[in-house]
């Protein structure tokens, strides 16, 4: 099945012996304990499908030159399929592990509009509130809502399809951009078109966003996420630094967004640029976590959840976006790029389904995203009810842009 087998098994930071001793006791309860040699707190898929997802995988890995990556597919009352294939890091061989840290990209978004869809639980803000309410100098802000932030529809430009700014990020990676920055360069461009009237994908947006929950909170939107959504959650592996480092364990990521167009390695790159629209650090372990809860709106009054699912089309065939929510094919969640990485993270609320894919490099094959692939080939055998859609090629596969995807057809964002 080429060079790219799997190289590990899930085997969480997290101690999987209560899962286990649980296991045991509901089987012993029961009357029919199992052999404790096999005792598992999860099932397998049946050997068929994971022999088909296996081939899948590695023919893609083998086709795009993908030097790594996990992949995670949890199905109730199906079965479970988790691996890591390939290499961490492509200097010492180190293999993948599913425990590795990664950058997650536009999946932030996720998280910092559910920080804001708390706020207005909370009645600190409402959906229809204008921006010009909480930040100054946005064009056009008396007339745009956080709503229409939320659901990429305030029509402000994207900062990242700069072309001046793009070259600077290019030439040096590893500078420092605070969030006003951001927005001085997308003000620097009138807006595409009337707040609401379209939809049209623009980190600008959740940087907005992230200005608008550090004001009304009076804490870094890291600090929030930390405290509102992070720990309740549970997800002990997740965080949204305020520096380039990554924490160890983690898989070095690989781009081609240089100035001459050759690989490089891009871990310790600062991802200051990306910031509440895809900053965020975590694991495959979180992301499973985070999906289904994302999904199901537990950290969300009823009320405020429905308000986050009325899905509008993007124009892309089987495509609608939310308040910071994707819905592919029935799929509920967001993927993400940046420089180095890519990936998905979505629930099937049909099948009760949660599915991660985290790749640690972000070079397109013919133009298409990889993390779109893998979740392609992925749900295409185990939900062909439910695909995860490949968006079209870009055309033009050059490193041109910043990869801080998760928009439909953005394979990356331009």
């Amino acid at each position: 099945m080429g060079r790219y087998r799997p190289s590990h098994v899930r085997r969480s930071r997290r101690a999987v012996v209560p899962a286990v001793a649980a296991a045991l006791l509901a089987a012993l309860c029961a009357g029919t304990a199992p052999d404790i040699a096999v005792a598992s707190a999860r099932q397998e898929l049946d050997p068929a499908t994971v022999r088909k997802l296996d081939a899948a995988i590695t023919k893609i890995m083998d086709e795009a030159d993908i030097p790594g990556l996990n992949v995670g597919l949890w199905i109730p009352r199906r079965g479970t399929y988790e691996k890591s294939f390939g290499v961490a890091d492509k200097q010492s061989g180190t293999p993948m592990k599913s425990d590795l840290y990664t950058r997650i990209g536009s999946i932030t978004k996720t998280f910092t509009i559910t920080g804001l869809l708390q706020l207005v639980d909370a009645g600190e803000v409402a959906l229809d509130d204008p921006i010009s309410r909480y930040v100054a100098g946005v064009p056009g802000g008396d007339m745009i809502t956080l709503r229409q932030l939320a659901g990429m529809r305030s029509g402000l430009f994207n900062y990242t399809e700069d072309k001046a700014w793009l070259a600077q990020l290019r030439a040096d990676p590893h500078r420092e951009y605070p969030p006003r920055r951001l927005l001085d360069i997308a003000f620097s461009h009138r807006p595409n078109f009337a707040p609401g009237t379209k939809w049209q994908y623009s980190n600008t947006n959740t940087v907005l966003l992230g200005m608008v929950i550090e004001k009304v909170s009076g804490r870094s939107l890291g600090d929030y996420l930390e405290e509102h959504i992070f720990t309740p959650l549970k997800l002990n592996d997740t965080s949204l630094p305020d520096d380039s480092a990554i924490p160890d364990p983690h898989a070095h990521g690989y781009t081609d967004f240089t100035p001459s167009g050759d690989v490089a390695d891009a871990t310790n790159w600062n991802p200051s640029w990306a910031w509440a629209a895809g900053g965020v650090i975590s694991d495959l372990d979180d992301l499973h976590a985070w999906a289904p809860a994302l999904a199901d709106g537990r950290l969300l009054t009823k009320e405020t959840q429905a308000e986050r699912l009325k899905t509008r089309s993007v124009g892309v065939p089987g495509a609608s976006y939310g308040l910071g929510i994707l819905d592919f094919s029935g799929w509920l969640g967001h993927n993400g790029e940046l420089p180095g990485y890519e990936s998905i993270a979505a629930q099937l609320p049909a099948e009760d389904a949660s599915l991660v894919v985290l790749v640690n490099t972000d070079i397109d094959y013919e133009g298409k995203n990889l993390s779109s692939l893998i979740g392609n080939a992925v749900t295409s055998i185990v939900t062909p009810d439910h695909v995860w859609p490949v968006p079209p090629a870009q055309p033009s596969p050059t490193p041109s842009t910043p990869s801080n995807g998760g928009g439909p057809g953005a394979a990356p964002v331009r």
